[in-house]
């Protein structure tokens, strides 16, 4: 069974900085993609940064590009995503997220099987 939990959100400052972590278990597929996500309040879930089978590519959403970057710590079985000089409008609830085999790489939502509980990220001004 595939669990992911997430770590390390917070409050903080605009200019400040944040790293999320996600711990993942139970997860066997060779061919994966992994991502973070963010759903702030009624607004729809959007992508924010993913990462294919290891590191061997990576994308961005333009909002972040420049700002955020994932990663993954195989050896820990975690994904981490280092937030750097956050906005307000960052604030939102941070998601994990991984797929089943990933034939489609991307920062879609539907191309994601499996979700964590999320973490609260919130930028003030």
């Amino acid at each position: 069974q595939v669990q992911l939990v997430e770590s390390g959100g917070g409050s903080v400052q605009a200019g400040g900085s944040l790293r999320l972590s996600c711990a993942v278990s139970g997860y066997r597929y060779s061919r994966y993609c992994m991502g973070w996500f963010r759903q702030a309040p009624g607004k729809e879930r959007e992508g924010v940064a993913a990462i294919y089978a290891g590191g061997g590519s990576t994308r961005y959403a333009d909002s972040v590009k420049g700002r955020f970057t994932i990663s993954q710590e195989n050896a820990k079985n975690t994904l981490d995503l280092q937030m750097n000089s956050l906005k307000p409008e960052d604030t939102a609830m941070y998601y994990c997220a991984a797929s089943a085999e990933c034939y489609y790489f991307s920062l879609s939502k539907y191309s994601y099987t499996y979700w964590g509980q999320g973490t609260q990220v919130t930028v003030s001004s």
